[in-house]
């Protein structure tokens, strides 16, 4: 639905909502109005403005994200991060985002540097999404040391797949001992199941064949996958897993190693 009809019915909403509660004390006594349907059509009232004020200061960044007009979302907040200097995490993370979908990773990158000297709190709060964009662009060895950098200083919720994507980019350097450590780790103790499959699934398929211990990496792999058997059941309940992740740029770069992970964890 679009942006506008969410808000136009909204408004709706709230207008009838104020119309019922005024005609309300036509039924009640005034003391039940000054003290309950008062208050109630006051706070009715200043949500409605509320709304209509945040709709009206960013209707053109909610037209151009209806639009799926990347180039010129990218424009917009471009004036507003780097000539307004308006540095929120918001607005850091929608236009890293917009560089991504039309494939400008050097973008992603000039961001980062200015941010991070402006504003470091938002490089930090969006390390995953910034690390990735490394590993879009090619550059593995410098994702890699972007992970390591930042593994311990990002969001508590980010940190599981930073610690992932760290061994996913020395597997992809070729730093094989590196990844083993990383990806066995996970395998054996993580509590997210994606990360915990994902992890045995390239022990098993990648790892396993360049090991110094491929019989423990083999054996890892089978403890990890056991432990998503477990929780998951079936592949059914991995893809939703999967899709409850939505679709943040981190796990559509891994899509097709999370589908080849499914059909290996529960062939």
């Amino acid at each position: 639905m679009k942006f506008k009809y969410l808000i136009i019915l909204f408004s709706i909403i709230i207008v009838i909502t104020v119309l019922i509660t005024v005609l309300l004390p036509q039924l009640l006594t005034g003391l039940t109005f000054n003290f309950i349907t008062r208050p109630l059509l006051i706070f009715i009232l200043l949500l409605l403005g509320s709304m209509t004020v945040f709709f009206l200061l960013n209707y053109r960044l909610l037209s151009l994200l209806e639009r799926e007009d990347w180039p010129a979302l990218a424009y917009y907040l471009e004036h507003k991060i780097f000539v307004k200097g308006r540095y929120s995490s918001r607005k850091v993370r929608l236009l890293a985002s917009s560089y991504l979908v039309i494939s400008d990773f050097a973008s992603v990158v000039k961001l980062e540097n200015k941010a991070v000297h402006i504003k470091p709190s938002v490089v930090r709060k969006n390390a995953l999404l910034f690390g990735s964009a490394r590993i879009l662009s090619g550059n593995s060895q410098e994702a890699a040391a972007f992970f390591k950098t930042y593994m311990n200083h990002c969001k508590a919720g980010d940190k599981r797949w930073m610690r992932w994507y760290y061994g996913f980019s020395q597997l992809l350097c070729g730093a094989f001992s590196s990844a083993q450590a990383e990806f066995s780790s996970l395998a054996i103790s993580s509590k997210d199941a994606l990360i915990t499959g994902l992890s045995a699934y390239f022990l098993q398929s990648s790892l396993a064949n360049n090991s110094l211990k491929p019989d423990e990496c083999r054996s890892i792999a089978e403890n990890g996958r056991g432990r998503v058997l477990k929780a998951l059941k079936n592949e059914d309940n991995w893809i939703k897993e999967a899709e409850k992740t939505g679709t943040d740029i981190h796990i559509v770069i891994v899509k097709k190693y999370i589908d080849e992970a499914g059909k290996w964890l529960f062939a």
